[in-house]
């Protein structure tokens, strides 16, 4: 498959690979203040419940000053060029300049609508990382204004919300349903399971956050219920065939309950892996494109995997990745990260497509710092397939608009 990426992220990439190179410092705790004073709650919402704030780290065995570059790699760094041999997009020094040129790459020109000849196009959405919770106005808000501008702007056939729907409690699934019936999308409408959906272990029976007393007797396969109960489904992974195409989508079945050291990482039973390829298999044809979706992130792929909160975001990764990569055809849609699209490894190739979804909610810059409340950022993707070409652009929901920076093209 060919990978076409604007040729200025490319750059933006290795501009970023040597700036952050001599970095020594670290962002400040991953906490997001919010207000609830008319439910009397806790008002220090904690993304991440686990002390310590998230960095920047390389794979096992990298050079320490040198930044793996998520989508091509520089000449003269023989490491990072090694740890991307399997990328589809080669780079040579340009002569005249302190850009570097790139091979097989291409600006895609954005339209309102696609434009693929006579050839029909299959439309789909993918958002993630939307926390609706019931208290929180703000998500309310900003999940509307997603449901808005992709149903009226960019409608398609199917939404895919790619886990982390609220924290898990029963107020957060009643007031999401509320919305999705309030702004109906006009498609299929698909959801995957995320770590948040979990977090109902973290606050007591007020609803107040007490990590002191996780998990406040809730269990995994009380938190799983909630969530069947809501979708509809009979497991946390399941798959679907939208116009035509293998829709596969996949989910952690247990949280720290189980083993403390999961954290906020995806545990795939055998069972569901074993089912996966099965699933894979299923009518695969050679360059026609599969999707398949889990809300974590392959650990050192997309944007936002290399900090040392993602370091093993899936516990079986690498039995995932090995199934995943022997259909070089593969999609893989994930979340949790929330950078911001556009950022270095928003889309990437290692054998096969990793695409990151950054969140309607709340989207993190490249430090892995929560962009500012009062910037309004939300975020999300829109996906057209023509034949076996994937068009793939990143929405700007605040503006309705498109974001320049995140726009590719996959093809055989």
């Amino acid at each position: 498959m060919k990978l076409y990426i604007a040729a200025w992220q490319v750059i933006l990439a290795a501009v970023l690979a040597l700036t952050s190179s001599g970095m020594g410092g670290e962002p400040g705790a991953q906490t997001e203040t919010v207000a609830s004073a008319a439910q009397g709650w806790d008002t220090t919402f904690i993304n991440t419940p686990v002390p310590g704030a998230p960095k920047l780290i390389l794979p096992p065995g990298s050079p320490k000053l040198e930044r793996v570059l998520p989508v091509a790699a520089a000449p003269g760094a023989a490491a990072v060029a090694s740890a991307q041999a399997s990328s589809s997009v080669q780079g040579t020094e340009h002569s005249s300049a302190s850009a570097w040129e790139f091979s097989s790459v291409q600006r895609v020109e954005l339209s309102s609508a696609p434009a693929v000849g006579n050839q029909s196009v299959f439309r789909f959405a993918v958002i993630s990382d939307i926390h609706v919770e019931a208290w929180n106005k703000e998500s309310h808000t900003k999940l509307r204004k997603a449901l808005t501008d992709l149903s009226q702007n960019v409608p398609g056939q199917a939404l895919v919300i790619n886990g982390d729907l609220g924290n898990g409690l029963p107020g957060d699934y009643e007031t999401l349903g509320k919305l999705m019936r309030e702004i109906p999308y006009p498609g299929q409408v698909v959801y995957t399971i995320g770590n948040h959906e979990f977090y109902k272990a973290w606050t007591d029976a007020a609803g107040k956050w007490n990590e002191a007393d996780f998990p406040n007797g809730e269990t995994p396969e009380a938190s799983i219920g909630r969530f069947l109960q809501f979708t509809g489904y009979d497991k946390v992974y399941h798959d679907s065939w939208i116009e035509g195409y293998h829709f596969i989508f996949l989910g952690s079945e247990t949280y720290r309950q189980t083993d403390d050291s999961f954290a906020e990482d995806a545990w795939l039973s055998e069972k569901q892996l074993q089912w996966l390829e099965g699933a894979m298999a299923e009518r695969a044809e050679e360059g026609k494109p599969i999707f398949v979706f889990l809300h974590q992130p392959l650990p050192y792929t997309v944007a936002g995997s290399f900090t040392d909160f993602n370091s093993r975001a899936v516990i079986q990764h690498e039995r995932l990745k090995e199934i995943l990569s022997r259909y070089p055809q593969t999609v893989f849609f994930s979340g949790h990260s929330h950078w911001e699209l556009g950022s270095p490894g928003t889309l990437i190739r290692d054998g096969f497509t990793m695409v990151n979804t950054s969140s309607v909610q709340s989207p993190y810059d490249t430090s892995d710092t929560p962009i500012p409340a009062e910037e309004q950022k939300s975020e999300g993707l829109v996906v057209e397939v023509s034949g076996n070409k994937v068009h793939i652009r990143g929405r700007d929901f605040t503006a309705a608009d498109w974001i320049p920076a995140a726009s590719y093209t996959v093809e055989p």
